[in-house]
């Protein structure tokens, strides 16, 4: 019998890694989709009842589980919580995503559909990694790190936890030794081109990208 499932979050992204999981599996059968107190909610996604998290209490234990929610933060406290309950979090990774033997995978990673992922690379924990993103050797992509559809990262790249980047960002390469840097909690504007070091929780955009705010 095949081990539950449960998605925390109820929006788009949930809705998209249904889709994702029904690719896998080819059904939703042992799917369940919750959300924490306090969360606005559908009352059904996909078919499947939205419950309140609250209401699993010690059924946790034994369940995989992927968290579906865009907010960094957000996605490691809910995390947090469920590995303390027991939970075991899942990889989701498209039956279409291309990739190496030479790539490895946090728990509660997800890569979406038409991606690539070529060789020597490194995901983190709970990283979500959306469709159409290309990744090329000796990059590293740290704990809880977005990479907004139609990401492309170069060589020789490290990604800082919690860093999000935007949808079409272009980060070109580093060299051996000296890899190109995005520091934790950065953010990538959508179709910046990142051509040099961005600094911890720093916000860059435009091409070259450049510091904002």
């Amino acid at each position: 019998m095949a081990r539950q499932l449960l998605i925390i979050g109820a929006g788009g992204h949930a809705r998209e890694l249904l889709w994702l999981v029904s690719r896998i599996q080819g059904h939703l059968d042992h799917v369940r989709v919750a959300v924490e107190a306090g969360w606005a909610a559908p009352r059904e996604i996909d078919g499947i009842a939205v419950e309140p998290l609250d209401a699993y209490g010690s059924r946790l234990a034994g369940v995989d589980y992927v968290v579906a929610i865009g907010d960094s933060r957000a996605r490691e406290r809910v995390a947090g919580r469920l590995d303390a309950a027991g939970a075991t979090a899942a990889i989701l990774i498209d039956p279409s995503v291309q990739r190496s033997d030479r790539v490895e995978f946090g728990p509660g990673s997800v890569v979406c559909a038409a991606s690539v992922l070529t060789c020597d690379i490194a995901i983190g924990r709970h990283v979500h990694i959306n469709a159409g993103c290309l990744i090329h050797h000796d990059a590293r992509i740290g704990d809880f790190a977005t990479l907004s559809p139609g990401v492309r990262i170069a060589g020789h790249v490290e990604i800082g936890e919690h860093a999000f980047i935007g949808i079409g960002a272009t980060i070109i390469n580093g060299r051996p030794g000296s890899p190109l840097r995005i520091g934790p909690g950065a953010v990538v504007a959508a179709g910046a081109c990142v051509c040099r070091d961005v600094r911890s929780g720093v916000m860059v955009a435009g091409v070259p990208a450049t510091p904002k705010g």
